[in-house]
């Protein structure tokens, strides 16, 4: 069923007026659906019958929800259906600090990272900005409990404050799509560009062409590995793209802004989180501006990899932190509900 949110205003003004209602709840439609509003039924000031004429023969948005989970962290995460029956998930992360919203990028991934749930069904298909945009506006709407309002005028409260580019998909095998979507979120919805981070696996052309489009995003680099021979283990990239030309990469876009360059690095029980491990990697980005996220691994039901105690995550920490590298462990967001970073999927039953 075709949507309403990627149509043109003049394009939904002739749909009403062929449904025989007045062309001025047109502009009202368009506002609703600029909020993101996820049903006709909810759209308060438009007719009841024109709600249910518009509900058959159209969707408002290019996602629709299949399923809502909450997490005790206060996570949200979203099962949508796309408009061709592909399937995402999306979540919503409340923090101190904001909320930030976790997009994908695609409807699975090619990429077959060994520890990553979201490689396991295979790519799909690429989004479109505007699917992209609406995972951002209807987590919105689920922040400001319907209706568009903002309450006290708070916008940490009640608008998404931060957009990681970190769920299913390879945000660099869709460069266009994925830069169209941040250009959109910083104009229509005023997120800062320094509030936007890219992971990516590292696909060096693509990486330089950002450099190119001179966008002052965060880049986010998953490296998961202090060399190239183990990182080919678990991330096929490897094998096309070393490490050393990754990271050439990946801080001459840093450089250019002049901002931090984020390593995610993903700690596989007796894998890649000794503290040999550790001193390579410290070794690797010595005197480099950047920002080291360890991530414990976050447990897939189909994988066997195990998650290192939270005393091996803090020795390797502590090896880079003795190095001078600034470095964090990341909490594992909805964990319980299977939206911790590597948990995301086409859809979970």
């Amino acid at each position: 069923m075709p949507n309403l949110f990627e149509k043109s205003l003049s394009e939904i003004e002739k749909i009403i007026s062929d449904l025989g209602a007045e062309k001025f709840r047109a502009k009202q439609v368009r506002e609703w659906l600029d909020r993101g509003c996820p049903e006709f039924a909810m759209m308060k000031n438009i007719p009841v019958e024109l709600q249910q004429q518009l509900s058959e023969k159209f969707r408002p948005l290019p996602i629709m929800d299949e399923k809502k989970l909450e997490s005790a962290d206060g996570t949200t995460k979203f099962l949508f259906a796309l408009s061709d029956g592909e399937k995402i998930e999306c979540a919503l992360m409340r923090t101190s600090y904001g909320n930030s919203v976790c997009v994908s990028t695609q409807a699975g991934c090619a990429m077959g990272c060994k520890f990553c749930a979201s490689a396991l069904l295979g790519l799909k298909r690429n989004l479109s900005a505007d699917e992209m945009f609406a995972e951002v506006l209807r987590c919105q709407w689920e922040l400001r409990a319907g209706g568009g309002t903002k309450p006290n005028g708070d916008k940490n409260q009640n608008d998404a404050t931060h957009i990681v580019i970190m769920g299913t998909g390879e945000p660099l095998q869709n460069t266009d799509n994925v830069i169209l979507f941040m250009e959109r979120a910083n104009a229509e919805l005023g997120i800062g560009w320094r509030r936007i981070t890219l992971s990516t696996c590292g696909i060096v052309p693509e990486i330089k062409k950002l450099k190119e489009i001179g966008r002052p995003f965060n880049l986010a680099i998953s490296l998961h590995a202090p060399n190239d021979e183990l990182r080919g283990k678990i991330m096929p990239i490897a094998n096309k793209y070393s490490i050393a030309d990754t990271l050439a990469a990946g801080f001459d876009f840093s450089a250019a802004h002049n901002r931090q360059l984020m390593i995610e690095y993903n700690l596989l029980g007796g894998f890649n989180d000794s503290v040999e491990n550790a001193e390579e990697l410290a070794a690797l980005i010595k005197n480099k501006l950047c920002m080291v996220n360890l991530i414990p691994w976050n447990p897939v039901a189909e994988l066997s990899w195990e998650r290192p105690s939270n005393n091996q995550a803090h020795r390797f920490q502590d090896v880079l932190l003795s190095r001078g590298i600034h470095s964090r462990i990341r909490r594992g967001r909805g964990a319980d509900i299977d939206s911790a970073c590597g948990q995301l999927r086409i859809s979970k039953g």
